[in-house]
Parts: C-alpha cells; sequence; structure tokens
C-alpha cells in the first residue's frame, strides 16, 4: 500500500469513492452532504486529500485540514490537528488503509506543531471508531455537535508525542 496527495485526474473517482464509503450513513438519495463528500477537488486546494493505492486500486482517502484550512471543524488552534472524511471503499475495507490514512494525518498533524488531534464522527461509524481506538483515540464528548438538526457528530481527541 502506498499513501500519496491525489492527483487532479483522479479526483471525480475519489469524490465518488467517498459517496460509496458513506452511503450507508447517509439519509437517501437527495442528502445534501453527498454533494459534499464528492467535492474532492475543493479538499484537495483548500486542505491536503490523501489517498491509499494498491497498485492501480485506490483504497481510500482522507481530507488533512492544516492550519488555516477552511476544512477544519474542531480545530481552533494550531497546536490541533484535524483530519475529516476518512474513506474506505467498501470492498478495500480490512485491508489497514483507514488505519494507514488516519496514522498518516497524525504525521502530517506533527510537521505542523500540533500536539493534539480532534476529529468528529458520526455516533453510527461503529468500524471508524474501532479504528480510532486502536490508533489511541479517545472520546471527547465536550466536542460533540450536530452541523444540522438530526445529525449529531461526537468528537474524539488523541495528545500525539
Amino acid at each position: 500500500m502506498r499513501l500519496r496527495l491525489a492527483e487532479a485526474g483522479e479526483l471525480d473517482r475519489l469524490g465518488e469513492l467517498t459517496v460509496a464509503a458513506y452511503e450507508e450513513f447517509l439519509l437517501g438519495p437527495h442528502d445534501p452532504y453527498r454533494a459534499r463528500l464528492r467535492e474532492a477537488g475543493p479538499r484537495a486546494s483548500q486542505a491536503e486529500l490523501w489517498v491509499a493505492e494498491d497498485g492501480e486500486e485506490l483504497l481510500g482517502c482522507v481530507t488533512y485540514c492544516p492550519p488555516g484550512s477552511p476544512w477544519r471543524e474542531l480545530a481552533t488552534t494550531p497546536t490541533e490537528g484535524e483530519f475529516r472524511m476518512l474513506a474506505v471503499h467498501p470492498d478495500a475495507r480490512g485491508r489497514g488503509a483507514g488505519q494507514a490514512l488516519a496514522g498518516h494525518c497524525e504525521e502530517r498533524a506533527r510537521d505542523h506543531g500540533a500536539t493534539r488531534m480532534v476529529l468528529s464522527s458520526l455516533a453510527d461509524m461503529a468500524s471508524a471508531h474501532r479504528v480510532y481506538d486502536r490508533l489511541g483515540y479517545v472520546r471527547a464528548p465536550e466536542h460533540d455537535w450536530s452541523p444540522m438538526p438530526g445529525v449529531r457528530l461526537i468528537a474524539f481527541t488523541k495528545e500525539l508525542t
């Protein structure tokens, strides 16, 4: 498996991969978050869109939100790192891509001087929560929030050493 920044010619595919990874959590075909998940281009230009690949196969991607990125939601100081939209294609689950991408975001955050990671997730995303648990994240209920009525996001944090 190789991790690298997304390339311009694959942004549409990465948007569709992200939608496929989140499909079971969307509120139907007209869920407004579907369009946001497809926005790989803005994520690549306003943050860092990292890809996990195996040969020609795109396994997953994640949006690392460096300081100053408009994609940051929970990280409010330069000493906090954040990633969003960790997505592993359903056919590629169980191969370590999610854990590798999350771990890479931690490295990027350290590179930017962060001493702590924060992130949020839908309460129903149990498989993602297992990845976060394996990586040493703990629940941070004081940062739970709701971006819109009916959608509750739960927060996790990890001290970076």
